[in-house]
């Protein structure tokens, strides 16, 4: 329902009144224009009016489409015309729990002055705890796109439902919490914000788009899948989905590597890598220091058997002789990462096993000298071994899957994570159990498909927080319950070769996916064979066809190796 039909309370110096957003919109405090009952003025107050008439809104828990106490505007403040960003208003609010005990969410929506009638919702990262910003544009655009707000769109997002570092878990012993980051506060955040668009402009948006990468890649998939009515279109970067799936799976890898002599420094890391590079780089035709060909490589390289410059990556006898070969202990862990884990847990998704990492061939966080390396090895094997406590020197890895056992699993803060059984769950098995029915939202996207949504999804290949191999395996499972023919007819799946978690220093990728979803659904334009990856950090400029899955690009074996056109996409 409108809120041209909703009654919101305020508050005002002199007391409490009431205005239909209609009014508010058009700066009076009837629902008509003029005292005969006849329309409301064509021209609406200026922007700077309006947002000062949005402090206190108050939105009752009925405009709502889940469970809260209402939601309430903390603040509005203008901004003014920055760069390609016009003039806008910044609202603040707050969206109330059912569980006093749980946090409140917050969230922003920036108004433009100059709207072009449609909103943009960002994802969060991590485990959430901050509000991204509406102002500024998502992770992995172009250097030189406009931000969405810039482009005329009310953005908005929330914290996701707490307020902490995204590295903290902390907020998952509280259940309604955890079930606002696992998906319910995007319904709860998309309402309230409509609310504040509808108040403002007197309308609804007439499109609505989700971007979100890692945690705001599954909140992409997941509102298509929840809330399919809401929304045209999404993007989903990297998408951190499967939490319950991908948290186990991660736990072995840093189980494995946290084993006396299995963890790699920076140098021996390096070796690796180098290695893998020597091997396939010029499996796709072109030495750029990119491995594009990923199933030829992984079918091939063995770093127990390779070799680099004529030296074997492995040491004599399997003995850490120091940074210049890996020890049998080192091999062991990297396999383990590198392979499938089994679970013996039943999962709402079904699912039995984990696929693993492309542990073989990505970029670990090795010693090559680039500023990039502390982010490259934080989202890989971080500065220091696995551990309990964790510390700011491990990886992200394990915060994140030491966040997941100690507060939504165990619920005990106490509980070392390194212990946990996670083929079985041990104890905790019925718990996983529980916690995976909270991971299925995307898992069923035909109610998307059917009104004409569209969804851009893209996955690094070198990634070591979220596997290349599940988002795989999810567009597979896609396309065997769905059909092949009625994904493609909604859905672009891309993997961008050298490309980690966010970041890379080999090959980060730079997209203007805003303008290809547009594209794709205001006018159709199919981003199958068209779009084009910018390398921002490897060779900045560098630019490569983005390949749909599971083709790749190969070299056409003449032209310039630095430029897209020397490249064809290929399954071969």
């Amino acid at each position: 329902m409108g809120l041209e039909a909703t009654l919101i309370s305020f508050a005002s110096k002199n007391g409490s009144w009431t205005a239909t957003a209609s009014a508010l919109a058009f700066g009076c405090l009837a629902a008509c224009g003029g005292d005969d009952g006849g329309p409301a003025p064509d021209t609406a107050p200026p922007l700077a009016v309006r947002c000062a008439q949005l402090a206190n809104m108050r939105i009752p828990s009925a405009s709502i489409g889940l469970p809260t106490t209402g939601a309430v505007v903390a603040s509005t403040q203008m901004k003014a015309a920055h760069g390609a960003v016009g003039e806008h208003c910044l609202v603040s609010g707050d969206i109330m729990p059912v569980d006093p005990t749980a946090p409140n969410i917050k969230f922003q929506v920036a108004l433009p002055a100059d709207w072009n009638s449609k909103a943009v919702m960002l994802g969060g990262g991590g485990f959430c705890g901050i509000i991204p910003d509406v102002a500024g544009n998502p992770l992995n655009t172009t250097p030189d796109a406009v931000t969405p707000l810039g482009r005329g769109y009310a953005v908005f997002a929330s914290d996701s439902g707490h307020q902490s570092n995204p590295l903290d878990g902390s907020f998952a012993l509280n259940q309604e919490a955890y079930a606002n980051w696992a998906s319910d506060a995007l319904k709860k955040t998309r309402d309230a914000a409509i609310a504040v668009v509808e108040a403002t402009y007197g309308d609804a948006p007439t499109k609505a788009y989700f971007l979100g990468s890692s945690t705001g890649g599954r909140q992409a998939l997941a509102v298509a899948g929840r809330w399919p009515a809401d929304w045209d279109g999404g993007v989903a970067l990297y998408p951190a989905r499967n939490v319950t799936t991908a948290m186990v799976g991660g736990l072995a890898m840093i189980q494995a590597f946290a084993a006396p002599g299995a963890y790699l420094d920076p140098e021996e890391r390096g070796v690796l890598y180098r290695a893998a590079v020597a091997a396939c780089d010029a499996l796709d035709g072109a030495s750029d220091g990119v491995i594009s060909d990923v199933q030829g490589c992984n079918a091939t390289f063995d770093p127990s058997t390779a070799s680099l410059d004529g030296v074997p990556v492995r040491c004599p006898d399997g003995v850490d002789t120091g940074d210049t070969c890996l020890s049998d202990a080192q091999l062991t862990a990297l396999g383990e990462a590198n392979g499938e884990v089994p679970f013996d847990i039943p999962l709402a998704s079904g699912e039995a096993s984990f696929p693993g990492f492309n542990a073989f061939i990505s970029d670990l966080g090795m010693a090559s000298g680039s500023p990039l390396q502390p982010h490259v090895a934080a989202t890989g094997l971080g500065s220091a071994p696995p551990g309990f406590p964790v510390t700011e020197s491990m990886s992200y890895g394990a915060h994140f899957v030491d966040g997941f056992i100690r507060y939504a699993v165990a619920r005990d803060a106490a509980f070392d994570y390194l212990t946990f059984d996670g083929s079985t769950g041990g104890a905790f098995g019925a718990r996983l159990t529980e916690l995976s029915a909270l991971d299925v939202a995307d898992a069923d996207l035909t109610a998307f498909a059917a009104k004409g949504g569209k969804l851009l999804m893209l996955q690094g290949t070198e990634d070591l927080l979220v596997s290349p191999r599940a988002v795989e395996a999810y567009y597979s499972r896609l396309r065997a319950d769905m059909g092949a023919d009625e994904v493609d007819a909604f859905l672009r799946y891309y993997e961008v070769p050298g490309f980690g978690h966010s970041v890379s220093a080999v090959f980060t990728a730079g997209w203007d996916y805003l303008t290809a979803l547009e594209s794709w659904v205001e006018e159709g334009a199919d981003p199958a064979t068209d779009q084009i990856v910018v390398d921002t950090t490897g060779v900045p400029g560098r630019t490569r066809p983005l390949c749909t899955y599971p083709t790749w690009p190969q070299y056409r074996g003449s032209g310039d190796m630095d430029s897209a056109a020397s490249f064809a996409c290929t399954a071969d």
